[in-house]
């Protein structure tokens, strides 16, 4: 059963349904891939959707990776399937460094094709068919695919829409027999919020008490604004065993098309991992552990460049939302680079807005719908472009909502 309305199927796509597995045919694209789709076939389009830094891979990175294309033949090759052992030993050094925590290179750290491929194997090593996965709503949409494809049951725990924060009581209301694992990305996409250290160890506690995993994606942990701090699951040695703790290097070195990331594990968790990463992956691309090496070892003046630039676009997307108190209210993102956007439109549904935003004021923005039923009603707005582009979409965001486009609805 699909959670979301397809942004393709609603503009006119079809798809083959016969002899496609059930597992394939219940999940979507998500709609933050499908509707950049739809505005590059549409042209002229400004782009507050897919969550892509505007900032170029930083020059030390790409020098490394252009040295060892040019110096080493193995650059070329495949790597060891855990990945590269001076990468792996870097990583387990960067999370001591940010987090405190002892982890063991040769045994609880792989490196993987992107955040996206530990999730997906994170939820695949441990979900059954029928089994219940808890999930904040709204939610990262790829997360809610993810479990659907483990054929898994998405159990959607609302988030407190006054502030985004964890609803620790509604948490453990939702945990049942047939309960699994919990999922969290904090810093939150998509609403920005940075939940509090006092609920993430409630919802660990949760955990325990009902031997649940926990899945944290931690991509933004470098993300977080105005003096808050970020807490990583993976602090409390108690939860060591039950913890399946993901890392990325796109946004916070600007490599999203490197596909590079990692996932922190117990032995006996990552050995088992191991298994699906060799089956769809075998290895993430050397080239990319060789700049990832390079971002981990090198400089980190680029980190605070980016984060001081997120920041101000942070600010400045705030300040156009605040011109537009009679069309959308929002909670200040604290995290991230995401915001939710609550648009004053009665009984239009927020694929509806997306699509007519995009094909009428050529400006991309993601359905709320795409992140899980208390999404809906709202759009989610990324402000990792340039100060240029944020501007220039708001004002065709505000010359369109003008023109009163909803006056019939």
């Amino acid at each position: 059963m699909a959670l979301q309305r397809s942004a393709l199927v609603a503009s006119g796509k079809s798809y083959r349904a016969e002899g496609i597995s059930h597992r394939v045919r219940q999940i979507n694209i998500s709609a933050i891939k499908e509707m950049p789709l739809l505005g590059s076939r549409i042209g002229g389009c400004v782009s507050l959707g897919q969550g892509i830094p505007s900032f170029a891979t930083p020059l030390h990175i790409v020098e490394a990776a252009f040295d060892a294309l040019r110096g080493s033949p193995d650059t070329g090759k495949y790597s060891l399937g855990p990945g590269m052992a001076p990468l792996r030993k870097a990583v387990a050094r960067d999370l001591n460094l940010k987090t405190g925590i002892q982890v063991d290179p040769e045994r609880e750290i792989c490196i993987t094709v992107g955040a996206m491929e530990a999730l997906a194997a994170a939820v695949l090593t441990v979900v059954d068919r029928g089994d219940e996965v808890i999930l904040p709503s709204p939610n990262y949409a790829s997360h809610i695919e993810q479990v659907l494809l483990a054929e898994g049951i998405p159990v959607f725990v609302p988030l407190l829409q006054s502030s985004w924060q964890l609803d620790v009581e509604a948490v453990a209301k939702a945990v049942t027999s047939k309960t699994k694992a919990i999922i969290l990305c904090n810093p939150h996409n998509p609403t920005g919020a940075n939940f509090r250290e006092s609920d993430l160890r409630c919802v660990i506690k949760i955990a325990l008490e009902n031997n649940l995993f926990i899945i944290a994606d931690e991509t933004y942990d470098f993300l977080v604004y105005d003096g808050e701090r970020h807490f990583s699951l993976a602090v409390p040695p108690e939860v060591r065993e039950h913890l399946i703790a993901v890392f990325s290097f796109s946004k916070k070195y600007a490599m999203t098309g490197w596909r590079v990331g990692y996932v922190c594990a117990a032995e006996g968790i990552l050995d088992q991992m191991m298994k699906i990463h060799d089956a769809v992956a075998i290895c993430a691309p050397t080239l990319s552990q060789v700049a990832a090496l390079a971002a981990l070892s090198g400089p980190q003046d680029c980190v605070r460049e980016i984060a001081g630039a997120l920041l101000r676009r942070r600010n400045l997307t705030c300040e156009r939302l605040d011109r537009l108190q009679e069309h959308f209210n929002y909670v200040k993102p604290m995290g991230a680079y995401y915001l939710m956007a609550r648009f004053n439109a009665p009984h239009v549904d927020s694929m509806t807005y997306a699509l007519r935003l995009l094909h009428e004021a050529r400006v991309i923005s993601i359905p709320g719908a795409a992140f899980g039923p208390e999404g809906e009603g709202h759009i989610r707005l990324s402000f990792g472009g340039t100060e240029s582009e944020i501007n220039e979409a708001f004002d065709r965001m505000e010359r369109w909502l003008e023109s009163n486009p909803f006056h019939h609805a």
